[in-house]
C-alpha cells in the first residue's frame, strides 16, 4: 500500500526538493510544503521543481510570493496529520 510522504522545505531547500523527487520512486504519494518565505530559485531548484511538476506532485506554500498552491499555516498543519511520514528540511 502506498504511503503519504510530506517533505517540508525550510532551510535546506535544494536538498528538500531533491528528496521530494526521490521519494516518488517508490510510488508513494508525495506532497511538498514550501514554508516560511519565498523560495529563491537557482538552476538546481528549477530542475527539481520541473521534475516534481512532471510527476504531478502537489506543492503547497504558506507564502503568497511563491507560485504554488496557497494554504495558511493552520491549513497545512491539518493537512500534515494525514501523512504517514513528515520529513523536515
Amino acid at each position: 500500500m502506498a504511503k503519504k510522504i510530506a517533505i517540508i522545505v525550510r532551510d535546506r531547500k535544494q536538498e528538500a526538493l531533491r528528496m521530494g523527487v526521490g521519494a516518488t520512486l517508490s510510488n508513494d504519494k508525495v506532497g511538498v510544503f514550501v514554508m516560511s518565505g519565498k523560495l529563491e530559485s537557482d538552476e538546481e531548484i528549477e530542475v527539481n521543481l520541473q521534475m516534481l511538476s512532471d510527476l504531478n506532485v502537489e506543492i503547497f506554500t504558506d507564502c503568497a510570493d511563491n507560485p504554488f498552491i496557497q494554504k495558511s499555516t493552520e491549513e497545512i498543519a491539518v493537512m500534515l496529520k494525514e501523512y504517514d511520514l513528515v520529513i523536515p528540511y
